[in-house]
């Protein structure tokens, strides 16, 4: 078995992907935080101690996705050249919906993971004086577009 990240001494190593032609690529990951009706009540009306908690998700998690590869290793400094987060109120918590495109070498999935998990912690440290037992979960990919593999969306189970 060959292993893409490992050369052949088995010692990490960053896959080269100088050759490869750019193309528009895009990833859709969410995630959901978890947390109790008070807290829902507090974002819903604006109530929570520390102000606008919403925003304050929303520009992590897109800060989260430019620094991607500042955090994962193995990850490709690539040009983030559009990103979104959204972040919807469900009965038992918040989804974050996060999306982020390029036209580069290699795809923004861990990018578009980044930023739904960066905007989950920053929402969780906007909330915690509400509620401690908040917490963040169901975090995965949704969808990606673009690369060698082509399309690929989530089959529901």
């Amino acid at each position: 078995m060959t292993f893409t990240h490992l050369d052949a001494a088995g010692h990490a190593r960053m896959v080269d992907v100088t050759e490869k032609s750019p193309t528009v690529r895009s990833a859709t990951a969410s995630g959901m935080v978890h947390c109790s009706p008070a807290v829902l009540d507090a974002l819903r009306d604006g109530s929570v101690p520390k102000g606008d908690a919403f925003a304050v998700a929303r520009i992590a998690g897109i800060a989260g996705a430019k620094k991607c590869a500042e955090l994962l290793p193995l990850a490709h400094v690539i040009g983030v050249h559009g990103a979104t987060v959204d972040l919807a109120l469900e009965t038992d918590g918040v989804r974050v919906t996060a999306t982020v495109r390029t036209a580069d070498r290699t795809g923004v999935e861990m990018e578009a993971f980044t930023a739904v998990t960066v905007a989950a912690l920053a929402l969780v440290d906007m909330v915690k004086g509400l509620d401690k037992h908040t917490w963040i979960g169901e975090v995965r990919l949704e969808e990606k577009t673009g690369g060698k593999s082509g399309p690929w969306r989530r089959a529901e189970r």
